[in-house]
């Protein structure tokens, strides 16, 4: 006769887990009721593509600068940068020098224009262009040249615009993580350069979501650009629809592309701007408290603005020095175990298969960026960051390095 059936033991009791702290993100958008209700009116308005709030937001945007620029809303800081090199007349046979320490963005709309990017080495110390480096580079077709105000710290633009100045230069100010930064006491986007684009995706110092700005002095310039965002329709949407008269006609001057900013991007972007200020103090006072924090560990810390400078801090990039604990994949690592995210600004254009194999780029002709690339990872840094998420940070990277 066999066994008869016996009930299943009951389970043991489980183990108590310990309370973990919620993962801790690289970057967190800030987005309160003002930018919510923003939104919600201008879907009750009934327009809610390129109209009234986009070009209020470009007015709100020039006159932070200042008011003497036009500023002109695009859907992204790359087409705000492909639109400005098209303006400036870059196309195919042209070079533009463009440095290797930034996103893919910088030197692929170089290539939208059939135009070639020529990369350069990065500062040792600031991770910005290397100007002797970018000087070196400067051939009979060199056309333009693109300066990354990496991180948010504003390059030598007085060095940059005279090297350009000598050598007959356009130059573009890629300052998609510099907004607002000062340059010896003036905004970036006044520094009389052809023309400035901003960015405002998810994670930068303010934000619609994706969008971007392109600022130029340059009123020919603007008016390009304004045509070739939307298509090259002599007569934008808004106008048309929005008349009181007739006002179906339009001509197609130009081929024209699709980089308009919508009016629910704008409504975002317009109170970002109202918040800024504000913004941009909390993020100094990180930056500060990353400083102080971290000063005796093995690491090198981002460097600072000179005299009557500031830095955005869109970015805190710090290096790993000789003989630390750990290498820079183990320690990010680490830190993700212990729920922190970090990220790292930049894997080095000349090191992706695209640019590498395209360009016949090899390590060794970029020293200071491979140097950097080695070492590095970005720290998380953003407004809604709280004291003790970043003691969080600071407590973690010194029980990891020391």
């Amino acid at each position: 006769m066999p066994d008869a059936p016996t009930a299943p033991a009951p389970p043991a009791p489980a183990a108590a887990v310990p309370d973990t702290p919620p993962f801790l993100p690289f970057a967190v958008p800030d987005i309160g009721d003002e930018e919510i209700a923003a939104v919600l009116d201008c879907l009750r308005s009934g327009w809610i593509t390129t109209g009234p709030r986009t070009r209020q937001f470009e007015h709100d945007f020039a006159a932070y600068l200042g008011g003497a620029e036009h500023a002109i809303a695009v859907n992204s800081a790359t087409a705000g940068l492909h639109l400005a090199l098209e303006a400036l007349g870059i196309g195919p046979g042209d070079e533009v020098i463009v440095p290797t320490m930034t996103f893919t963005a910088t030197a692929e709309v170089v290539r939208y224009l059939g135009a070639h990017p020529v990369l350069v080495d990065a500062d040792p110390d600031t991770l910005n262009l290397d100007l002797a480096a970018a000087e070196a580079a400067i051939g009979p077709r060199t056309r333009a040249i693109i300066p990354v105000h990496y991180a948010g710290l504003a390059c030598d633009m007085a060095r940059v615009l005279a090297l350009a100045a000598a050598h007959q230069l356009k130059v573009v100010e890629d300052a998609a993580h510099a907004f607002p930064t000062l340059y010896q006491g003036r905004l970036v986007g006044t520094l009389g350069s052809d023309a400035t684009v901003f960015s405002f995706y998810a994670n930068k110092t303010m934000t619609t979501g994706e969008g971007g700005m392109v600022v130029t002095r340059d009123a020919d310039l603007a008016r390009r650009v304004r045509l070739m965002r939307i298509h090259g329709i002599s007569q934008d949407a808004f106008e048309r629809y929005t008349s009181t008269t007739p006002a179906w006609f339009y001509e197609v001057v130009a081929a024209g592309f699709k980089y308009n900013l919508t009016d629910l991007a704008a409504a975002i972007g317009i109170e970002q701007l109202r918040k800024i200020d504000g913004f941009s103090a909390r993020r100094q006072q990180l930056a500060q408290a990353y400083d102080a924090g971290l000063r005796d560990l093995p690491l090198r810390l981002p460097a600072g603005p000179g005299p009557g400078s500031s830095h955005a801090w869109h970015l805190y990039v710090v290096r790993l020095q000789a003989g630390a604990r750990l290498g820079r994949d183990e320690l990010i690592r680490r830190l993700s175990e212990r729920g922190i995210g970090t990220s790292v600004h930049f894997i080095p254009l000349h090191r992706h298969p695209f640019w590498r194999d395209s360009c016949a780029l090899a390590p060794a002709q970029f020293p200071a960026a491979e140097a950097a690339f080695e070492t590095m990872l970005t720290l998380p840094l953003y407004t809604r960051m709280s004291d003790a998420d970043q003691q969080r940070v600071i407590g973690n990277l010194r029980e990891l390095l020391t």
